[in-house]
């Protein structure tokens, strides 16, 4: 099982606070620091100092980092134009030495956008959006060198663009897209992206979704295209402790009130998360992402990486 630590900025958050965890996550033997792509927090509190930008992030931790992986859990396609936004990860990728990972979607919540001056059309334009934007990112990584793109949809139109600057990876960085939609996230899934994830939901629900997932990709002839197998990966929201006091006390922000859907959290011992792991490896998931609630507590990352991570096989 592949394991990944996932974190939320906008709860509360430094750059230098996410440096510190990023470099103890690549020091206690974690795959990858991937965080979230917002400019708000959820609730009622400000989450002091402050949103910092995901790409901005990412870009430091490159040049500070040398093993882990580095991405977004996901970047929201309303926030940027899809040409910048290929630059900006292509640019990130050669930063880091072809480490970066691209998780994206349709953009869910509109107050953010609404006290930044973001525009936040409609759901259905949303995914159209989103669809583009898949388009325009794999084409420009995908276009030859010297070579050139051109693309005209509903919403962007590039001419001629240099395709340029090149991703380390090729045929460029991983693409994750997720969500809890029913259908038009299964079909974006299975035509570009390298893994699909279903965020902190229920195993069962979970399994749901994966199996839309394989459904979608039947129907999108992705297996006799090539690109290889969709990677099932899911998102796991962590509380746990070495006594239960330890774990409530960790479980506590779970309970405030915000905008997020229901959850399914982890909240108990090392032994119970090994467990949940489990039960998703059993429904196919070969990558988990653990969401880490507090950046300042360190020690929740390192008991899970000494008395979770070596109960696990595979690559971490």
């Amino acid at each position: 099982m592949r394991v990944s630590v996932f974190t939320e900025p906008h709860r509360g958050a430094s750059y230098d606070d996410q440096l510190r965890f990023a470099q103890l996550v690549e020091a206690t033997g974690f795959e990858g620091f991937l965080r979230a792509d917002h400019y708000q927090s959820m609730g009622a509190d400000p989450g002091l100092p402050g949103p910092t930008d995901a790409w901005l992030t990412l870009a430091a931790l490159a040049r500070e980092t040398t093993r882990i992986r580095l991405g977004t859990l996901v970047t929201s396609a309303t926030f940027r134009l899809p040409g910048p936004l290929a630059v900006m990860v292509a640019q990130v990728d050669q930063m880091s030495g072809g480490r970066v990972e691209l998780g994206i979607g349709a953009g869910w919540y509109e107050r953010e956008h609404v006290s930044y001056g973001i525009p936040f059309p409609g759901v259905g334009e949303r995914f159209d959006r989103l669809a583009e934007q898949l388009e325009v990112i794999t084409g420009l990584w995908r276009t030859p060198s010297g070579g050139s793109y051109s693309f005209t949809g509903d919403h962007y139109r590039l001419v001629d663009a240099p395709a340029l600057p090149k991703p380390v990876q090729v045929p460029g960085p991983p693409i994750i897209v997720g969500g809890r939609g029913p259908k038009r996230t299964p079909e974006l899934a299975a035509r570009y992206a390298d893994e699909f994830n279903m965020p902190f939901k229920s195993v069962e629900e979970t399994a749901g979704a994966y199996e839309r997932v394989r459904e979608a990709c039947d129907r999108a002839g992705r297996a006799e295209s090539g690109r290889g197998p969709l990677m099932l990966s899911a998102g796991i929201v962590v509380a746990i402790g070495r006594t239960d006091a330890e774990a409530q006390r960790r479980a506590a922000p779970l309970h405030v009130a915000s905008a997020l859907p229901p959850e399914d959290p982890v909240v108990g011992s090392p032994a119970q998360l090994v467990e949940r792991i489990g039960e998703f490896a059993a429904i196919g998931a070969t990558r988990v992402h653990l969401r880490l609630t507090d950046l300042a507590d360190l020690d929740h990352l390192e008991l899970i990486a000494s008395d979770v991570l070596p109960q696990l096989d595979g690559d971490r």
